[in-house]
């Protein structure tokens, strides 16, 4: 009888500490593409190339899935070896990476595809659970099918300092994050763990490190039934200053076990840029 192996979409955003705890055995990188070249998220970029390729040149890189060509071949290996494949995706709402891993696995047989319907450590929640099932010695299909009835247990957001890359990006007008970087009003987004799709939240207005406190006493008061377990403080771009702060705030309240500190993958930041600020966390 062959292995259950752990692999994810590089969009998980889990430390490599984290990422060896967890024995994941590979990440399948997007692309990024920047000019005419196309690089692998994590692999030979990282998000400062992105920041400053920005302040260069004032625009975006484009990211791109995996195809299913890419997967097949991620995949094949451990097929072939008689193991069987968990594998945890991009939320299907965001990017066709989803819809290529499923189509990949449906050619293979033997790998299970779990739209994660989230991003960044809203997934690795989700390669974290996949990991202690895996240790327990659940089988690969049993593991994805509590997986998928998890997902609408894991909440993510964000806080956005500045919008300067949602205008870039063609989510803001000029003429709006221009009034917003003014007043000082920093949004939330939200992420829709039904499918992974975004939302503008409340729009906070004052110093960073204030809105960052609100935010994070908001999300926690709103649900009573959190799982204190395991929380992630994941960020883009921010000064380590303003990661301190919400650190020591959440350490102060005793409520979890473990606060993860991540920073986001390139696919993640090169839609939000920096100082963008999220906690993630489960509830039961």
């Amino acid at each position: 009888m062959g292995k259950v192996i752990l692999t994810a979409d590089s969009t998980c955003d889990l430390t490599k500490e984290l990422s060896r705890q967890c024995e994941v055995a590979r990440y399948i990188p997007l692309h990024i593409v920047l000019g005419e070249k196309s690089y692998e998220d994590g692999v030979n970029i990282v998000p400062p190339d992105i920041y400053k390729n920005f302040e260069v040149t004032g625009t975006l890189p484009k990211t791109a899935a995996v195809n299913v060509s890419e997967y097949i071949d991620y995949f094949r290996p451990y097929v072939e070896a008689g193991d069987s494949v968990v594998h945890i995706t991009l939320g299907s709402a965001l990017s066709s990476t989803s819809a290529n891993a499923f189509a990949a696995a449906k050619e293979l047989g033997n790998v299970y595809v779990v739209d994660s319907c989230n991003l960044s450590t809203g997934s690795g929640h989700l390669v974290i659970e996949a990991s202690r099932m895996i240790k327990k010695g659940l089988p690969a299909q049993e593991v994805a099918e509590k997986l998928k009835a998890m997902t609408g247990k894991v909440h993510a957001s964000f806080v956005i300092d500045k919008l300067d890359y949602l205008r870039a990006g063609g989510r803001c007008s000029a003429l709006a994050a221009f009034g917003a970087n003014l007043l000082k009003i920093k949004p939330s987004i939200y992420v829709n763990n039904k499918d992974g799709s975004m939302s503008v939240g409340k729009k906070y207005r004052g110093k960073l490190d204030n809105v960052l406190l609100q935010y994070v006493d908001e999300q926690l008061s709103a649900y009573d039934n959190i799982r204190t377990d395991k929380i992630f403080i994941t960020h883009a771009g921010i000064g380590d200053d303003h990661v301190k702060v919400v650190y020591d705030y959440l350490s102060g309240k005793k409520m979890f076990e473990n606060i993860y500190i991540t920073t986001a993958s390139c696919t993640i930041s090169s839609h939000c840029g920096p100082g963008t600020l999220g906690i993630l966390f489960m509830t039961e």
